[in-house]
């Protein structure tokens, strides 16, 4: 009798496990899923489909995964982000993956974001758009401006950029940072520069060489937003071969800038003619000019302080 148990033990194990895993592949077959899949594919032959089993499980696993799905920081699909895609090949069955909506959701944000640039300018004043912005009288028409200067993007590309001057606080740098963010819709990429901190950041680089790259970002972004000029501390070499080799370059490739400052275009002027040693440059000054007057529209920005509201 124990001879007979060793003998028929395993072989009822085996039929066990074979009847289990039968039961198995019907489960498998007949998934709603696969049975989607085999109605777009009436050629698929079940013997064919069971030599990729494992890869059928994986896709009606993970579609499961899908429709009940968690959210993209929770998916628990061996890719995360993405979802299976079965295809016949060559008489097999081919498992792909491929992103989810909600995967290329946050891509697509990503990229979006990564148009837009800032350089020393602080955090709430970038995160600025116009959604959030108070379309008050005093600031109406720039802002009006600022919109239709990005919208022109629709169809091509502005001829002229934008000047916003006025008194400290009314918002002529947070109207310049909901300009980048309202261009992402166009997919134009813009570099906004805080032009006071980015003028010492060049005195500095001297030492380290990288003067030229650093020039090169602001010659060459879409929509160059040069934020608070008039504010630095100019010397002839900073104005005539930092800013005036940046403004020339985009003069030539008809690249639109867009400034803010606290001077109005004579006053910016007065401004550029000034000489460190002493004395003024008139004809510096306007040589600058030259590169920017002919190329902007000027707004005033009025209103309150806000900073201190």
């Amino acid at each position: 009798m124990n001879r007979i148990n060793r003998v028929v033990g395993p072989l009822k194990k085996r039929w066990s496990i074979q009847e289990r895993t039968e039961q198995e592949w019907r489960e498998l077959w007949n998934h709603r899923h696969v049975c989607s899949f085999r109605k777009e594919h009436p050629e698929l032959d079940a013997e064919v489909a069971r030599r990729s089993w494992l890869s059928l499980r994986q896709f009606a696993q993970e579609r499961d995964h899908c429709e009940a799905c968690p959210g993209l920081d929770r998916c628990p699909n061996l890719v995360k982000g993405h979802q299976p895609e079965l295809h016949v090949h060559h008489g097999l069955l081919d498992l792909r993956m491929a992103p989810c909506h909600h995967w290329l959701a946050r891509e697509e944000a990503r990229k979006r974001q990564q148009l837009i640039k800032s350089h020393h300018i602080p955090v709430d004043i970038m995160n600025a758009t116009f959604e959030s912005m108070d379309f008050d009288e005093d600031r109406a028409e720039a802002i009006g401006a600022a919109m239709d200067f990005c919208n022109q993007f629709a169809e091509g590309k502005p001829e002229r950029g934008l000047y916003l001057y006025g008194p400290f606080g009314v918002g002529k740098s947070r109207i310049a940072a909901a300009m980048a963010h309202y261009l992402v819709q166009y997919r134009v990429d813009s570099l906004m520069v805080y032009v006071p901190e980015f003028v010492r950041e060049v005195k500095d680089s001297i030492r380290d060489g990288m003067i030229q790259e650093k020039l090169e970002a602001l010659k060459t972004a879409t929509v160059l937003i040069l934020d608070d000029i008039g504010a630095e501390s100019l010397t002839p070499w900073t104005r005539d071969e930092i800013l005036g080799a940046i403004l020339q370059y985009r003069m030539a490739e008809k690249l639109p800038i867009v400034m803010t400052s606290n001077l109005d275009l004579e006053e910016l002027e007065a401004h550029l003619a000034h000489s460190d040693k002493g004395g003024t440059e008139r004809t510096k000054g306007k040589r600058i000019m030259e590169r920017i007057r002919p190329f902007v529209d000027a707004y005033r920005v009025k209103g309150p302080n806000r900073r201190q509201a």
